[in-house]
């Protein structure tokens, strides 16, 4: 004679609390918890590496010396002579590279005139012709490149046809302090017009 559960059981299958149904509700919120957790840790190291690559396009860009607007503090008054004699200095800067940063590295080297008690004219000491260093000259008061004997007046401008183009001047700013800063960039060299190359 058959038990009730035998009746009520014929293949004699064990029974299961959840039924024909699927899984019971405890076991779904368990997988779809470990699902949910296992996204969010291949999401966010996804998402830290993107912006760890994007940072340098992103970083707010500075100019090109790196320096406050793209100036650069190179001198002060006190250091250039009243006279307008003109005085090379040497431009230094932050250099950024990607996520490195080097500090007070030499980006290139300006003379500095001073014209008043606060004016003061900077040239790229770059000859505009083939890209050699220029020298100044206080016998004849002119700047001179040893190069290919370009030369330039106290003003920059060219005193005969081997360059293209007068020295090229930069921006400067006086400050109420007396410090003199230097918006140094390099331009192409052998053509007449003044482009800015870096």
């Amino acid at each position: 004679m058959n038990s009730a559960s035998e009746v009520d059981n014929p293949a004699g299958q064990a029974s299961h609390s959840h039924g024909a149904n699927g899984p019971p509700r405890r076991n779904f919120v368990t997988e779809f918890a470990a699902i949910v957790t296992g996204g969010l840790l291949g999401v966010i190291p996804a998402v830290a590496g993107m912006l760890f690559y994007a940072d340098p396009l992103t970083r707010k860009k500075k100019g090109a010396g790196g320096g406050e607007d793209g100036f650069n503090r190179v001198a002060t008054l006190a250091e250039l002579p009243t006279d307008g004699t003109p005085v090379r200095f040497t431009v230094q800067a932050d250099r950024v590279d990607a996520w490195n940063v080097f500090r007070n590295q030499t980006i290139g080297t300006v003379y500095l005139r001073r014209i008043d008690d606060q004016n003061v004219i900077a040239f790229n000491d770059i000859c505009p012709h083939l890209g050699c260093k220029v020298d100044y000259k206080p016998v004849d008061s002119q700047f001179f490149c040893p190069c290919h004997s370009s030369a330039f007046d106290l003003e920059g401008k060219k005193l005969n046809k081997i360059p293209p183009r007068p020295l090229d001047v930069l921006e400067v700013k006086v400050k109420p302090d007396g410090t003199v800063w230097v918006k140094y960039q390099d331009f192409q060299g052998g053509i007449e017009e003044k482009v800015v190359v870096s």
